[in-house]
């Protein structure tokens, strides 16, 4: 955990806050192949899990820091929220290639900039407040701009739901109705809900409430396959995604819930390759990357793997299974984005912060220094009209 807290402070551009994602370009998540990507840029995504790992280790200066860049930077209209921004908040990463290099170990293109940035990502307003949540929690106050920012994400929120996005992974295909998407969705409302009813800010709570429950219905009736017993990846998909292993871990569900348990062992047996977790699987009929080639595992989706399978009962497994993610480590205790079991390579940028992150926040849930059912304590989820809650 040392090691990785120390990466992360590595990672981080002092004169603003912002950490970085990696510090390479263009490794590649397939040694030869196209999936080659800049990650020198701060991913508000990470927010709320590098939040997790500051606090939960104590180091409230540096979740302080991380949090002002993140109002910096998403200040302004919701509507322009971008999923990515340069260490000093910039907003342009307009892509493109160098074509006279060859690439690591000729995997090419050469990618400078990343033009995910354009994208439109649902999760990330929900990802936003969920981490401004933590800190609010943590006992980083709240100003009346900051809070400001949060109701107009809410709102955001509360009007754009039912748009399909490119999800988490930054899909170049179509738009898709990703369930972690709405789930994270539901989650920044929930947060907003959580400010107004246990902070005492002021919010139109009973707006948010109403939005929240339809949004925990429509995904329950279809982003759920009750043939398999899972969570699917986007609404009416036949594939899987691993970051359906955080539906109970924001409080949408708990662990215990029979369709949680059931996409943990769906998303092991699709997903898993010699004990880790692919992401998703980009070959799979629902062609929902567009992108030739394949990848190697996940590492933090592992980490996520193991922290369910400790939630559900089964301690054993989730200690063996992060002991060998701890394996992986190079010399100087770095993780990559990925890793390959055949060849025993680490594959994708390095180092990884959401790697580091994973390996500090899976070492808190194996220790027993955060809640079994949520990083949200006081959170829980809505009634709805599901029969099945």
């Amino acid at each position: 955990m040392r090691r990785s807290l120390i990466l992360l402070k590595a990672l981080t551009y002092a004169p603003t806050g912002g950490i970085l994602a990696a510090t390479t370009t263009s490794l590649p998540e397939q040694i030869g192949g196209t999936r080659n990507w800049d990650y020198r840029y701060c991913w508000l995504r990470d927010a709320t899990f590098t939040l997790q790992a500051l606090l939960g280790a104590g180091y409230v200066a540096e979740a302080k820091a991380w949090r002002e860049w993140l109002l910096r930077a998403t200040a302004g209209d919701p509507a322009d929220l971008q999923i990515m921004y340069s260490l000093d908040g910039t907003r342009r990463l307009s892509e493109s290639t160098i074509d006279w290099l060859p690439g690591y170990e000729q995997s090419n293109p050469v990618r400078v900039g990343n033009a995910a940035a354009q994208q439109f990502q649902l999760d990330v307003w929900g990802e936003v407040l969920n981490g401004l949540h933590l800190a609010r929690d943590a006992g980083i106050a709240a100003t009346d701009t900051g809070w400001h920012l949060q109701k107009a994400l809410a709102n955001f929120l509360e009007s754009n739901w039912r748009q399909p996005d490119n999800g988490l992974w930054e899909i170049r295909g179509p738009r898709r109705h990703f369930v972690h998407s709405k789930v994270m969705a539901w989650t920044g409302l929930d947060r907003a809900i959580n400010a107004v009813e246990r902070h005492g800010l002021d919010g139109p709570v009973e707006n948010w409430k109403a939005t929240r429950d339809q949004i925990h219905a429509d995904v329950c009736a279809h982003g759920y396959d009750p043939d398999r017993n899972t969570f699917t990846q986007f609404y009416g998909s036949h594939g899987l995604d691993a970051a359906l292993l955080l539906i109970p871990r924001v409080g949408f569900l708990p662990y215990d819930d029979p369709r949680v348990i059931g996409t943990i062992d769906a998303i092991q047996k699709q997903l898993g390759t010699d004990g880790f977790l692919l992401r998703y699987q980009p070959q799979h009929d629902d062609d929902v990357d567009g992108l030739p080639g394949t990848e190697g595992a996940f590492l933090a989706c592992t980490f996520w793997l193991a922290d369910a399978l400790h939630a559900t009962g089964h301690p054993d497994r989730a200690r063996k299974l992060f002991e060998r993610l701890l394996e992986l480590r190079n010399d100087v205790g770095m993780l990559s984005e990925q890793y390959d079991p055949q060849t025993g390579r680490q594959l994708g940028n390095t180092p990884q912060a959401f790697s580091l992150v994973g390996l500090v926040n899976t070492a808190r849930h194996l220790s027993g220094s955060t809640p079994r059912a949520s990083d949200s304590p006081g959170t829980t989820p809505t009634d709805t009209a599901d029969p099945h809650r």
